[in-house]
């Protein structure tokens, strides 16, 4: 679409309308194969009587008829496909296409609903028969090998992801919380020599684990996400005292 979002609508000056069907996947996929190829059948289109409803059907080239690939056997499609006429149901469709120049063109406005459905015949029924066998069959199967195979991937005991994350929960698990009070005295008193730590440093100061550790210091600290001292804490202003001449960055 054109950065504009310009929309050719000659086609709704034309009063062009149009008709919404729905196909079977597999008569889609054999339109798709006759690209360049001329028709790919033809649309029937009767009246009973004067007030009679019109009945529409649509007949595949005999061409297109072949199907392949399903169970490495050759089907043949069903020719006759009956539509089933429906209301537009007080809805506004259309139907756009996009041109060679990034347009968007409106080519009509839908006037009828369809769904085009083949006849049930010897040819339908064993193509849903084969298409069901081949949807239902597993995605990976098991299968014997009659010796090892050295040249594709081979498993590890353990990954060293494990390990590390084995080790860190380990190092959790040997610090014990301690009184709150406590943590508190090693804060500020790691706060009065520096302003800004990072949470690793805290943790190896009061030997805290993470979590236990970052609760109390939402209550006395300021973690900053962005400048210079990004992802660190410092005291929040109430709490602040450094020692020296050590002045902050505000």
């Amino acid at each position: 679409m054109s950065e504009k979002g310009e929309v050719d609508l000659t086609g709704a000056k034309q009063n062009t309308g149009v008709w919404l069907v729905k196909v079977p996947k597999y008569l889609s996929q054999q339109w798709a194969k006759a690209t360049g190829r001329g028709d790919v059948g033809k649309l029937r289109i009767c009246k009973k009587g004067n007030q009679g409803k019109a009945e529409v059907s649509f007949t595949l080239n005999e061409e297109l008829t072949v199907i392949e690939g399903i169970e490495d056997k050759t089907v043949t499609a069903p020719r006759d496909h009956p539509f089933t006429m429906q209301s537009v149901g007080g809805q506004t469709l259309a139907v756009f296409t996009e041109t060679s120049s990034d347009k968007i063109a409106l080519d009509g406005v839908v006037v009828q609903r369809a769904e085009c459905r083949p006849a049930v015949s010897e040819n339908y029924m064993k193509l849903k028969r084969l298409q069901i066998e081949e949807l239902s069959k597993p995605v990976r199967l098991s299968q014997q090998l009659e010796k090892a195979v050295t040249s594709n991937y081979k498993p590890v005991a353990n990954h060293t992801y494990n390990l590390e994350y084995d080790r860190k929960k380990k190092e959790e698990g040997k610090r014990a919380r301690v009184d709150k009070q406590q943590v508190l005295d090693m804060l500020f008193s790691a706060f009065e020599k520096h302003q800004y730590y990072n949470i690793k440093d805290l943790v190896d100061i009061t030997k805290q684990p993470v979590i236990y550790l970052k609760e109390i210091l939402r209550d006395i600290g300021i973690y900053n996400v962005k400048g210079t001292h990004k992802n660190t804490w410092e005291l929040k202003p109430e709490y602040r005292h450094y020692q020296g001449d050590e002045k902050t960055d505000e």
